[in-house]
């Protein structure tokens, strides 16, 4: 079983408001840095359709 470590985005600075993402067994996993639940499991794929969108401002409608 290879997993690899969390990492979260260096924009949360010390905070531990956002989510951490990883690689293990060849799928992608997002959880919640405060509790450490993961949130999400998927594929590199799609996952990767996901950040192009984030990128292009896709969910900008859903910053607070």
């Amino acid at each position: 079983m290879s997993r690899s470590e969390w990492q979260k985005s260096t924009f949360s600075g010390a905070s531990n408001e956002c989510v951490e993402v990883r690689t293990a067994d060849g799928m992608v996993e997002l959880r919640e840095s405060d509790t450490g639940d993961i949130v999400v499991r998927t594929t590199p794929l799609k996952f990767a359709k996901f950040v192009q969108g984030v990128k292009a401002g896709e969910f900008d409608h859903l910053m607070t």
